[in-house]
């Protein structure tokens, strides 16, 4: 999210972070014919908001591709979603407008943006959106196909659709067009239509139940107590189109409930809180908040807005990639994050973390008694951490989306996305479970957190079955920001199976799923003792047997595998583990190699001491298994220790050559090295005095080398200052600078005899200025 800007105390409360923004004109109450007139208000606790909060305002972060599409097609218009197994329409974007900013952008905007380009550089390509249908979204998530025209449905059936519940949408300022869009939507994709119902001001609260077998749009308007006006708000680009896209994918996850739009006249928290809290007043239901501002110390004085009986409350986790946002920061609001979707019609969706949702772990905010360490992936979080939920959210992948400008009957059609699009999407799914609660006369869901991580998220077969895991993506570069197995801060607990799902969430059996067994590659050592765990996901206690398994070989109740005595060769052997509950079995096939095993392997070296000095020397070696030492042609009094320490306290004049044997405890097989012993009376000495001299001006010195005995010596002399050059005669070194530079250098000298024995000095070279 952009960063926030501070007004002075004057100015309007907290405005707060939403999918719409942007000015535009006002329009006449006379357009939206869905309220009565006058005002009632409702006596509601208010919440102790500071006053600094009152003065923080956030920018409005909407997202949508930067191009008009293309009218989609009717094979959807007669309601037997024909799109559904087909691939998303791909469009281009402009090469002119693909660098425009997907934030904020409004079609006003992008019309204006498509007047005042330049014309495109035919050298250079736009990217291309695909943009998927309601039918699509419906078969990639696992969703039964809309409700065929003019079908009779059961009970059963219209819950499966959101029938009797209701959606809140709070959003800020006006779209007299919502009504409108909406059956436009609904034509273009063979929805339900909707009818639209006033709610007078003065309606006595809560609502009547919402209907059993059809959708109901109303939109009222809020204010700041929680009471309804019949005074619209002006009209504003953004959260119009933030409106119509709330509205629309609510409607096409839940294409029966009963939604009611509720406008705050700003975008202050005071309004958006008036319009929450009327909400809750209307009565059971979901509210979705595509909306959000940067969280701050005041979040907890106004949590008791989302505690209400029988509401769920969910809430949009940004577009801004890692952050954290109030109102989906707070413990009983279930935040959403995103994805970025590719699905072809057929076959299973694949998903990546969309690279602008939001998520982390709040400063304020308490760890909530749901997010505990039994949660795969969660760990130990300090704080509230979210995304708990997420879908797709990529406006490059995006969804279908009619939008109107005020008076024009013109419909367009834009590719949306962002967090406010996963936000009443997943406010549809809860308001389906909800309907399949009610068929088997159970609550409401309320706050569905600790079904989500508690009852699912624990259970490893409810969880593979209710959610797909986003492992890839990330939407920062924190070292957190990056997708993992099970939880992580951008797509949470992942993207629903939806019809597992909401098994899990209506309290209906779930579907038996059979133990999962990942297969591996496992390799191993003749004679060496093999162990290995199979790697099983079940919902419940599982049984083992093996397969194909060599002689030997076993598997505890545990699901250990074991082989005491390995033989070289390959083997495929078969895990298969049941489940003891409802007696189903998966299986997983585990290669096991074995290689035949390999002696040590010992390194010889020459090792030169004196007469009457302790040596003492380690054996260099490498081998698989703990080994044993020995050695043969030992000198007498040489020893070697259970470490590989060869020790000799007091050496004898000669050379020797030692072999030592290096034995594999467990495989029995050696492997010997030769270590050459050189005991030396003496080694080669250096005589040599530190040499000093003036820049500029020529200097000499001498290296003398003593080495009785020696047939021949090896030199060498390193750090060897430009210019310097040295010459020998017998065992007397010269050398030469003609032209010194001043500096301190130093002249390393090493010595290498016949015998192998070596001396090293080193010879300081100081000169100084003139």
């Amino acid at each position: 999210m952009s960063a926030l800007r501070w007004f002075p105390l004057s100015a309007v409360a907290l405005a707060l972070l939403a999918c719409g923004g942007g000015d535009g004109p006002s329009i006449p109450d006379s357009v939206q014919p869905l309220v009565a007139s006058t005002t009632t208000t409702l006596t509601l606790a208010a919440e102790d908001l500071s006053e600094e909060a009152g003065a923080l305002l956030a920018q409005p972060a909407f997202h949508l591709a930067p191009v008009l599409l293309n009218t989609p097609d009717d094979r959807d218009a007669g309601g037997y979603s024909l799109s559904a197994n087909m691939v998303p329409r791909q469009q281009a974007v402009p090469a002119e407008l693909s660098d425009l900013s997907t934030r904020q952008l409004t079609l006003q905007g992008l019309e204006t943006a498509k007047r005042q380009a330049l014309p495109a550089d035919v050298t250079r390509a736009g990217t291309a959106v695909s943009t998927y249908t309601p039918a699509q979204i419906r078969a990639a998530y696992g969703l039964p196909a809309l409700p065929t025209p003019g079908a009779t449905l059961t009970a059963a059936q219209a819950a499966q659709y959101g029938a009797g519940q209701t959606i809140y949408i709070v959003d800020a300022k006006h779209n007299p067009n919502v009504a409108a869009e909406l059956n436009a939507f609904n034509q273009k994709f063979g929805l339900p239509t909707c009818s639209t119902k006033a709610i007078a001001v003065t309606a006595s609260l809560p609502l009547p139940a919402a209907s059993a077998t059809g959708c109901e749009l109303s939109v009222v308007y809020n204010t700041a107590a929680g009471g309804m006006t019949a005074t619209a708000p002006a009209y504003d680009a953004g959260w119009a189109t933030e409106i119509a896209l709330d509205v629309q994918w609510a409607h096409a996850l839940a294409p029966l409930a009963r939604i009611v739009v509720i406008e705050s006249v700003d975008a202050s928290l005071t309004q958006l809180l008036g319009g929450i809290k009327l909400a809750n007043a209307m009565g059971p239901g979901i509210v979705s908040m595509s909306f959000g501002a940067n969280e701050g110390n005041w979040s907890a004085s106004v949590e008791a807005t989302f505690t209400h009986p029988k509401m769920s409350y969910l809430a949009a986790a940004g577009d801004s990639g890692t952050a954290v946002l109030w109102p989906a920061v707070s413990p009983n609001v279930l935040a959403v994050g995103g994805t970025s979707l590719s699905y072809s019609g057929t076959g299973a969706r694949s998903e990546v973390t969309w690279s602008g949702t939001g998520g982390g772990t709040s400063r304020y905010t308490a760890k909530p008694a749901y997010q505990t360490t039994a949660v795969p992936g969660l760990g130990n979080v300090a704080r509230r951490t979210g995304p708990d939920v997420a879908m797709n959210a990529d406006p490059s992948t995006g969804q279908y989306v009619a939008v109107m400008t005020p008076g024009s009957s013109a419909v367009s059609w834009v590719s949306a996305g962002g967090t406010s699009l996963s936000t009443p999407q997943w406010a549809g799914l809860l308001a389906v479970a909800n309907a399949q609660r009610a068929q088997s006369a159970k609550a409401p869901l309320g706050g569905p957190h600790s079904v989500l991580y508690g009852q699912i998220s624990t259970v490893p077969g409810n969880y593979a079955g209710a959610f797909a895991d986003i492992t890839k993506g990330s939407n920062g570069s924190c070292s957190t920001c990056t997708a993992r197995v099970g939880f992580d801060p951008m797509t949470g607990l992942g993207t629903p199976n939806g019809s597992n799902l909401l098994a899990q969430l209506s309290g209906a059996a779930v579907p038996a799923v059979a133990p999962v067994v990942t297969a591996a590659s496992i390799k191993g050592v003749s004679g060496t003792a093999l162990s290995f765990t199979a790697s099983v996901t079940a919902s419940n206690p599982v049984t083992y047997s093996l397969s194909g398994s060599p002689a030997g070989m076993a598997i505890s109740s545990a699901g250990v595998v074991t082989w005491a005595s390995p033989q070289v060769g390959t083997y495929n052997v078969t895990v298969t583990a049941k489940d003891t509950a409802n007696g189903l079995s998966g299986q997983g096939l585990y290669t096991v190699t074995i290689a035949a095993p390999t002696p040590p392997t010992v390194g010889g070296v020459t090792i030169t001491g004196q007469p009457g000095v302790a040596l003492s020397f380690n054996v260099n070696y490498s081998a698989a298994n703990p080994v044993t030492y020995s050695l043969t042609g030992a000198p007498a009094g040489m020893t070697i220790n259970s470490a590989g320490t060869v020790s000799w306290p007091s050496p004898v004049l000669g050379s020797y050559n030692v072999t030592v044997t290096v034995k594999d405890s467990k495989t029995g097989l050696t492997g010997q090295g030769v270590y050459v012993v050189k005991i030396a009376k003496n080694g080669p000495v250096i005589t040599a005095a530190a040499m000093t001299g003036v820049a500029g001006k020529a200097l000499r010195g001498t290296i003398t080398i003593a080495d009785p005995g020696a047939s021949w010596i090896s030199v060498s002399i390193s750090g060897v200052p430009l210019g310097m050059g040295f010459s020998m005669s017998g065992l007397i070194i010269t050398a030469n600078w003609p032209s010194p530079v001043t500096g301190n250098y130093s002249l390393k000298v090493t010595v290498v005899d016949n015998r192998g024995l070596t001396a090293t000095q080193s010879i300081p070279v100081t000169i100084t200025a003139k």
